[in-house]
């Protein structure tokens, strides 16, 4: 594989083992040698000695199917959520949301055309798809994910889309451009966006948009229900106007937290 920078700093190794991290697909959870060197596109022996080295460090192990990931790789993601500080501000009125609704919430962020969830508070009920941290899904079929492009400028929301999604899920809505701009259009405007069975059959869910000191939407917030048990009215009606408080408390905390100074201390 060719060197991907001229960078002199630039660690090719350091690429090469992210590759083979991100080549582990979501409805395949254990992968041989060959697929993963064929994903990641490197050879089977450079992918073989950085599976060694992952396995080593704990992120990998060897099963009889080839090799998974380990719980050790959420590691990597808590600790990016933990220095923002994201976690910290939201924990305390995402468990209040809960409690005040019966209902799980989520918090996600954007990466490349996917959302990526990076904090959740859950409640035990039958859903259609399984959600923990680090979970991906296509943004543009998601409130979660429609909060956050809605406020992109035309052509980083054109880039942004432009790219291959890699969570894995075949969504159920797939716009037009125009459709989809319209869809946006009203997000924007009304500032909340509800999906309902886009995604997958049976989720209905209610998005709110959490911003940062810039003013700029950072994150997105959700209430997520079972459309069998929850109507639109209710959704909107009640949980809705909960959903916005909290996303307001958290946003004000989020700015705060920003907008201190950082100390460096040294000898």
């Amino acid at each position: 594989m060719a060197r991907r920078s001229s960078a002199p700093d630039f660690i090719e190794a350091l690429a090469r083992g992210l590759d083979v991290i991100k080549a582990f697909e979501p409805h395949h959870p254990s992968m041989t040698l060959s697929a993963l060197a064929t994903r990641a596109n490197l050879a089977r022996p450079t992918t073989h000695r950085i599976l060694l080295t992952l396995a080593e460090l704990g992120y990998v192990r060897a099963t009889d199917f080839g090799f998974s990931l380990t719980p050790k790789v959420l590691e990597l993601s808590l600790a990016f959520v933990q220095s923002a500080g994201l976690w910290d501000a939201a924990r305390p009125h995402m468990e209040r949301l809960v409690a005040q609704t019966n209902e799980s919430t989520s918090i996600v962020q954007l990466d490349g055309c996917d959302i990526v969830y990076v904090a959740r508070v859950a409640v035990p009920k039958v859903v259609a798809l399984n959600v923990h941290i680090g979970t991906r899904f296509p943004a543009l079929q998601t409130a979660l994910g429609q909060v956050i492009l809605a406020d992109l400028q035309p052509d980083e929301l054109e880039q942004t889309l432009a790219q291959p999604s890699r969570s894995g899920v075949t969504p159920r809505w797939l716009p037009d451009s125009t459709e989809r701009d319209e869809a946006l259009k009203q997000v924007r405007e009304q500032g909340w966006a509800l999906a309902d069975g886009w995604l997958a059959m049976g989720i209905r869910s209610v998005a709110v948009p959490l911003r940062g000191a810039s003013g700029r939407v950072i994150a997105a917030m959700n209430v997520n229900t079972n459309a069998a048990e929850t109507p639109v009215e209710k959704l909107l009606g009640e949980y809705l106007p909960l959903l916005r408080e909290t996303a307001d408390l958290i946003s004000h905390e989020l700015r705060l937290v920003q907008s201190m100074p950082i100390v460096v201390t040294g000898s």
